[in-house]
């Protein structure tokens, strides 16, 4: 069952920790928690999501607001790899479409290192390789966060969105536990958890509301 927000959150997938002390939703318990969860290669992440986590570790770090990055993979699974996390981690280096957007605005040092570092902990999502039968259970639960009045539609749209899922799920060469059990839509997305590890909210693409949420969860008893 995907996680909704107002309820308790349960833990995010990990395959590895490539930065940083391993930690999760049950170890940080009085912290408010960002989790910006990403892809190397999504140039949007790189432009904007990452410098505005950034930003909120810095100005928040110190005020029990824990920031946390965790790489997923829905596509190009040949990019958004472990190796790539750890050379990003390790010299600042990207890849692919990042690199290529990154470089045409002019956003690189040495041609492929971006010109700032990642502070905070940073972790592979637990990825697993996809097999058997794409049950229509497994198709429901990845619709109704998508359309939560999908049961009115007429039938034949209803239909046409089972098939596109089916066939999209058919299409992934692995299953991703943080971003499908989070219903996430993409990347960039966030998960915020507030001090008592209540999910609160999950936005996609640039939201621009985050550090705002974060001075709310603050002031809160």
């Amino acid at each position: 069952m995907s996680v909704k927000i107002g309820e308790k959150v349960p833990n995010f997938g990990v395959s590895e920790w490539v930065q940083g002390a391993p930690t999760n939703f049950d170890q940080e318990k009085d912290h408010v928690v960002l989790v910006e969860v990403f892809q190397v290669n999504c140039p949007g992440c790189f432009m904007h999501a990452l410098p505005e986590a950034i930003n909120i570790y810095n100005k928040y770090k110190d005020e029990g607001v824990r920031v946390l990055g965790i790489a997923t993979a829905f596509e190009d699974f040949d990019k958004n790899t472990l190796e790539n996390l750890k050379m990003l981690a390790e010299t600042g280096k990207v890849i692919g479409e990042t690199k290529q957007a990154l470089s045409s605005y002019g956003q690189l040092q040495e041609g492929d290192k971006i010109p700032y570092k990642i502070p905070f902990p940073l972790a592979m999502d637990n990825l697993t390789k996809t097999t058997g039968e794409i049950s229509q259970e497994k198709i429901m639960e990845f619709i109704y966060p998508q359309i939560p009045e999908f049961d009115s539609q007429p039938e034949e749209y209803r239909n046409q969105i089972i098939q596109r899922v089916k066939d999209y799920m058919k299409s992934k060469e692995y299953s991703a536990e943080t971003f499908e059990k989070f219903s996430l839509q993409g990347t960039p997305s966030t998960i915020l958890v507030d001090r008592k590890g209540i999910l609160r909210d999950i936005s996609f693409g640039q939201s621009g509301h985050v550090e705002q949420m974060i001075q709310k969860l603050l002031s809160e008893d």
